[in-house]
């Protein structure tokens, strides 16, 4: 990662932490209390095609043993009442502050993929991992609504597995890779305040 971009994301990181650590300390208390344990849904994801890291969000869905894969329709009778309005706000996103500062991932990048779809895709994911995933990107600005229509009317794990490689992969990696053609600071930073009005002040 260039320096510089490492710069802006523990920059902005650390004033988002300072900002918004009593926010995130009122939604752990209310996942503890409306949902129970765990507060927290943590992930194997891939930062690179051979290195992996655990991506940490709130608690959105009731845990089942084997869950795998995308989220669809078939699992979307497990989104909680409380984490249907963190996913539409992205709120339950906030823990990702930590690997941020982590260096796990950066503020802006492709979205890290599970390991299943790396190893599905490796011509696909080379490329797009070149690039450092990020919390937010021209993907996902872009594509994200129409990923999860397209996702929400499936009824099976199979399904959802199959609309996604063939419809949303494909599409977001062409998306991450123009991002990494026309990369800078400047893009990056209208990408964020892009990702704030579009998220966070509906």
């Amino acid at each position: 990662m260039r320096p510089a971009k490492r710069g802006l994301d523990l920059l902005v990181t650390g004033l988002l932490a300072l900002a918004i650590w009593p926010v995130g300390l009122v939604i752990a208390l209310l996942v503890l209390l409306i949902d129970g344990r765990p507060v927290f849904h943590v992930s194997e994801r891939m930062k690179t095609q051979d290195c992996s890291f655990h991506l940490w969000k709130f608690r959105t869905m009731r845990p089942v043993t084997g869950d795998s894969g995308v989220s669809g329709g078939d699992k979307s009778d497990r989104i909680t009442s409380l984490g249907r309005f963190l996913r539409r706000t992205r709120l339950d996103e906030i823990p990702q502050l930590v690997n941020i500062l982590r260096g796990d991932i950066s503020l802006v990048g492709p979205r890290p993929p599970l390991r299943r779809y790396v190893e599905l895709f490796p011509e696909i994911y080379g490329e797009v991992l070149k690039q450092r995933p990020g919390l937010t990107g021209l993907a996902t600005l872009v594509y994200h609504r129409t990923e999860e229509r397209l996702l929400k009317d499936c009824a099976t794990p199979q399904e959802t597995e199959e609309v996604y490689t063939r419809r949303c992969i494909p599409t977001k990696a062409r998306l991450d890779l123009i991002y990494a053609e026309k990369q800078g600071i400047c893009l990056d930073l209208r990408l964020v305040l892009a990702t704030v009005f579009r998220f966070l002040l509906p």
